[in-house]
Formats: C-alpha cells, sequence, structure tokens
C-alpha cells in the first residue's frame, strides 16, 4: 500500500484509506472500485485477480450480485477452506444492493476474513450502499479505493488512450493518437480494443500511417478529413474527400458533426491569448487541440467567416437529421461556406 496515492475527485474526499489509480491496482482485504467507467473497473479488478493468482495459483475467486443476494453468502465464501487456499469475492450491482447483502457487507468490512479480498463495485449511479461505502472510507477493513470516473471529454480519452501505449512501454505519434480516438469517438471500450491491437499487432512505434491503414475506414476518421480539407480553405479537395466518402458508406450526421466539434473548437480558441498550456488548461483541451485551432484559424479565418460557417454547420445538421430531401446537397451547400468563407453562391 505504500504506493498508493489520494485521489482528488469529489467522492474521495475525505477518506482515509488509500485512493489508488485503476491502471496501479493493489489487493487489499476490502477493495471498493467506484464510478461509473465500466473499462477502468474491469481493467483494476482483472489485475488484482491476476496478482493474487501470481502469487498463489489456488486462489478461489467467487461472483456474487449485490441485488440479488441470498443471506448467508456472504460470510460463506469469505470463510477458510479446510486447505486454507486465499479467496477473491468480486460483488457487482453495490448502487442497487439488497438490504440484507447491505447489512452482512457493514458487519463484514468491520471485520474481514484472514486470507479473503473482497473487491466491491459501485457505479455511483445512485446513493443506495452510501452507508457501505463511507464506512470503508472512514478506514474499517483496511481498504482500498480505486475511482474510474466518467471518460467523455476529448482530452480524457486522449489521455486514456495514451496511457494504454505508455503502459505497454510504446510510443505512438500525436497525430496518430488524435486519429485513433477519433476514430473511435462514441466507445472507450472500442477505443480500448484498438489500442490492444496495435500494440499487440504493430513492431515499433505507431505512426500517423499505421493508424490509417488500421482504422483509416471508419466513419468518423473519413468525417474529420473532410472537415480538414474544408477548413483549410481546399474547396475542391473537400469535395472530392467527401464524395469518397459518401461512397464509401458514410452517414451525413456524423460528417456534420465533425465539422461542428472543429468550428467550435476554433470558435473557444479564437481571440485567446496566453500559451497553449495556459489556454488548453482553462478551456479542458489538449495542448494540441489549442494549437490545431490555431493553425486552423490563421488559413483564412475572420469572426465574420466563422460565424457565417457555424451558420451554415447548424443549418445542415437539421437538414441531414430530416429537415430536407436532399442530405447530399446539404452536405455540399455547408463544404462550400466552410471552404470558401462565404454564403453559399457568393465567391
Amino acid at each position: 500500500m505504500a504506493a498508493a496515492r489520494r485521489g482528488s475527485g469529489s467522492a474521495t474526499k475525505k477518506t482515509a484509506i488509500p485512493q489508488l489509480s485503476w491502471r496501479q491496482p493493489q489487493p487489499a482485504p476490502v477493495v471498493l472500485v467506484s464510478g461509473p467507467e465500466e473499462v477502468c473497473a474491469e481493467r483494476a479488478t482483472a489485475s488484482i485477480r491476476a496478482q493474487l493468482k501470481e502469487a498463489d495459483p489456488s486462489l478461489e475467486v467467487t461472483d456474487i450480485r449485490a441485488d440479488d443476494y441470498a443471506a448467508g453468502t456472504l460470510l460463506a465464501v469469505t470463510s477458510p477452506s479446510l486447505f486454507g487456499e486465499p479467496r477473491l469475492v468480486r460483488v457487482t450491482g453495490v448502487e442497487k444492493c439488497s438490504d440484507a447483502f447491505l447489512a452482512e457487507a457493514l458487519a463484514y468490512v468491520a471485520s474481514p476474513q484472514d486470507g479473503a479480498t473482497l473487491v466491491l463495485r459501485h457505479t455511483g449511479s445512485s446513493v443506495r450502499g452510501k452507508k457501505l461505502l463511507d464506512a470503508i472510507r472512514q478506514g474499517q477493513g483496511d481498504g482500498a479505493e480505486i475511482a474510474c470516473p466518467a471518460i467523455k471529454y476529448d482530452r480524457d480519452r486522449e489521455a486514456f488512450a495514451a496511457g494504454e501505449f505508455q503502459h505497454a512501454g510504446r510510443r505512438i505519434a500525436p497525430r496518430a493518437l488524435h486519429a485513433l480516438t477519433q476514430a473511435f469517438s462514441g466507445d472507450l471500450t472500442e477505443l480500448a480494443a484498438a489500442c490492444q491491437q496495435l500494440i499487440q499487432d504493430v513492431a515499433g512505434d505507431i505512426t500517423e500511417q499505421v493508424v490509417d491503414r488500421y482504422y483509416g475506414g471508419r466513419v468518423e476518421s473519413s468525417a474529420f478529413e473532410v472537415a480538414d480539407a474544408a477548413i483549410a480553405g481546399h474547396h475542391g479537395e473537400a469535395l472530392i474527400t467527401l464524395r469518397h466518402a459518401l461512397d464509401a458508406g458514410a452517414d451525413p450526421v456524423p460528417l456534420v458533426a465533425a465539422f461542428a466539434m472543429k468550428l467550435r473548437t476554433m470558435a473557444r480558441v479564437a481571440g485567446q491569448r496566453g500559451s497553449s498550456r495556459q489556454i488548453a488548461q482553462e478551456l479542458k483541451m489538449t495542448d494540441w487541440q489549442v494549437d490545431r485551432a490555431r493553425r486552423d484559424l490563421q488559413s483564412g479565418w475572420s469572426e465574420r467567416s466563422l460565424g457565417l460557417a457555424i451558420q451554415a454547420v447548424a443549418r445542415a445538421d437539421g437538414e441531414v437529421k430530416g429537415a430536407s430531401r436532399d442530405p447530399v446537397f446539404a452536405l455540399e451547400r455547408m463544404l462550400t461556406v466552410v471552404a470558401t468563407r462565404a454564403p453559399f453562391g457568393v465567391r
């Protein structure tokens, strides 16, 4: 436990137990895995099992559901067996636990069984079980907490993916990291799987070309290629890239969303003063996002043209979602406004 560190999240304030990173969990008599991010929680729990199994291959593993609990189960599965094998008990659904489980778990954490590791999974989606969480965090039962907060912002997703490669001792180029996270912007589980596939399949550094070879066909990646060309003012190239994306089966909705995300970032960065790091911290972005927005703004953008582009994207968003019979025309009109920095039909 010496390597444990305290967390800063609101869920773990006023705690008397070590706060562990989900990437570096350690076994303890009682381990609370808290927070909504299932990918991180699964990683932490699997790591604890692997560590215990390595220490003693005879480890007994039992899974319990706290919301479908039979009285007396917890004591039965944590009690020493005839041969004294170590026990790992994994409990899910603590946020919706039954009264029977809550009562027995409170009694257990006050006096854990020797040789047993109890892992309690609470997603934080309700206050159910709060009395148990408070007891653990106050230091009963020689416990530890592993926080798994939601990963929902681009900055957090990039940090997650970067951590995957760093943890594996591998290097990934910044633009490759960006392309990878954008290609899997909707599902952290898929992003984690993609990172692991690249780590296992590719020797050497992960480059943008490698990511494009593996995942360049995803709709999100094509969408950002179209948006990049248009925002750079390359009208012809953007139209050709758009048509290729549509021919490959790209959905108009995420294409518009890519434009919207990049233009919103540009609008937030426009007029900001200070270093990229200062602006990134203030706006909750990554440094490279600020640098990229600044580069984009230098390609002929003004306050007026940025406003026109944002209006065109808002109009296209409604049209591709059903307000127009011709979503392709809506896309091309939006792209033209963005690429030419002028109202549609005016050059």
